[in-house]
């Protein structure tokens, strides 16, 4: 009897099956449920819209309100517009089904803080799409210092108020910063960080700071009652 001959596509066969085995294991599942019960994919793709139709208004600029002094000042809409991606991102922070993760075998704080990066790396992103509509670096940068430091403020507010009201810390500062964050001498005040050029050191190490507060208090705190309640 003649002995049996391997098949040819016998590697490619183990090939395929390994594949599959891998993006079906138990880990890669865990990962994609993690992200999907954030809403992570929708609040992607509206963070994604606003940013394509900031890119189309890149060259425009806003006013600075004169509400203190008569000022001349404004800034590019692509600078302003990163508070949209900040909270539009904040609001996937946490689960409705934030017991289950608790009791969960795997460890959830190894995916929270890729989570956690995984955000900066999409805001980062977003706000450098004007760039696509011929948006100057020294611009780019100054989005890129906005959005790292308003997505901070948005983690700590979903924080302390529950990811739903992700927006009132930005907003809230943003309101100051706009009427209030131009001096006399029609340059920003010291605390009006997202209103300073790119080359500012002290509103990048505001912004850093905003960013590193936000994500020590998403990694280590839990959504609040209320909010596990509106998601039941």
């Amino acid at each position: 009897m003649n002995p049996v001959s391997p098949e040819p596509n016998a590697p490619a066969g183990r090939l395929r099956s390994r594949r599959v085995s891998l993006a079906g294991s138990p880990r890669h599942g865990a990962v994609a449920a993690f992200v999907r019960c954030r809403g992570l994919p929708r609040a992607a793709g509206a963070a994604l819209l606003v940013a394509l139709v900031a890119t189309a208004f890149a060259g425009q600029r806003v006013a600075v309100p004169q509400f203190r002094y008569l000022v001349d000042f404004s800034v590019p809409v692509a600078e302003v517009v990163p508070l949209a991606h900040a909270v539009i991102l904040a609001t996937t922070l946490f689960s409705p089904m934030a017991d289950l993760e608790e009791t969960s075998a795997q460890p959830m704080r190894r995916h929270q803080g890729t989570y956690l990066v995984t955000l900066l790396v999409l805001a980062l992103g977003l706000s450098a799409l004007p760039l696509l509509a011929g948006a100057t670096g020294e611009v780019c940068t100054s989005a890129a210092r906005n959005v790292v430091g308003y997505l901070g403020l948005a983690m700590i507010s979903a924080r302390l108020f529950g990811s739903g009201l992700a927006w009132l810390l930005p907003l809230g500062m943003f309101g100051p910063t706009l009427f209030l964050g131009v001096s006399s001498a029609n340059t920003p005040e010291p605390w009006a960080w997202s209103l300073h050029t790119a080359a500012s050191v002290p509103a990048a190490v505001q912004a850093a700071a905003l960013w590193t507060t936000g994500a020590c208090a998403a990694a280590t705190g839990r959504p609040r009652q209320t909010e596990r309640a509106e998601h039941t």
